[in-house]
């Protein structure tokens, strides 16, 4: 299993063989394997990487796949990806804060007449007689995005070695800057 920490750059346009392709940027630059878990020792197969978000900070992940090749202290980079290779991408998505039942569930909302002047945006009725309180796990509004999210069946479609990016071609999670684990779908 391949694996990598990257930071989302941002989108573009990629113009090649197969006309123009929206693709998101993602620069990968190396990434230190900082420890090794194995069976044995601690009750399963994991490798740690971390890359450095910023000048202070390190982010550290975990990826449940053990590899005999790497050793602590190793470096990955993008050239471990090849092109049209199908891969996993995870991280945190766009937070939208708080948010009505419209946008947040999708609910249709009353009708603009017939007496309903202030109301168009709001759930309708929440309770019934019995059990006398709102039930748990009723779609209400809340806060929303903000969670992780995995995306599968991402192609790669260009890799520049030198600069570290790979230009993926799908819907990456979160906004540019944040940091996404990538996977090999194997």
């Amino acid at each position: 299993m391949k694996f990598i920490l990257g930071k989302k750059i941002g989108m573009t346009t990629i113009y090649g063989d197969m006309g123009a392709l929206n693709v998101t940027l993602v620069e990968c630059a190396p990434n230190k394997v900082s420890m090794i878990k194995t069976e044995e020792k601690d009750g399963y197969a994991a490798t740690q990487l971390e890359i450095a978000k910023t000048k202070n900070k390190v982010i550290k992940k975990e990826f449940r796949a053990g590899s005999a090749e790497l050793k602590e202290g190793d470096n990955i980079d993008v050239s471990i990806f090849e092109i049209g290779e199908e891969i996993k991408v995870s991280g945190i998505t766009k937070a939208k804060g708080f948010q009505g039942v419209v946008k947040r569930h999708g609910f249709k909302g009353a009708p603009k007449t017939h007496g309903h002047k202030h109301d168009l945006r709001a759930p309708g009725s929440i309770g019934s007689g019995f059990p006398e309180h709102v039930v748990k796990g009723k779609r209400m509004a809340g806060r929303m995005g903000g969670e992780r999210s995995t995306t599968g069946n991402i192609k790669i479609v260009y890799i520049d070695k030198e600069k570290n990016v790979l230009g993926l071609k799908g819907a990456v999670p979160g906004i540019p800057g944040n940091i996404v684990e990538i996977r090999s779908m194997a």
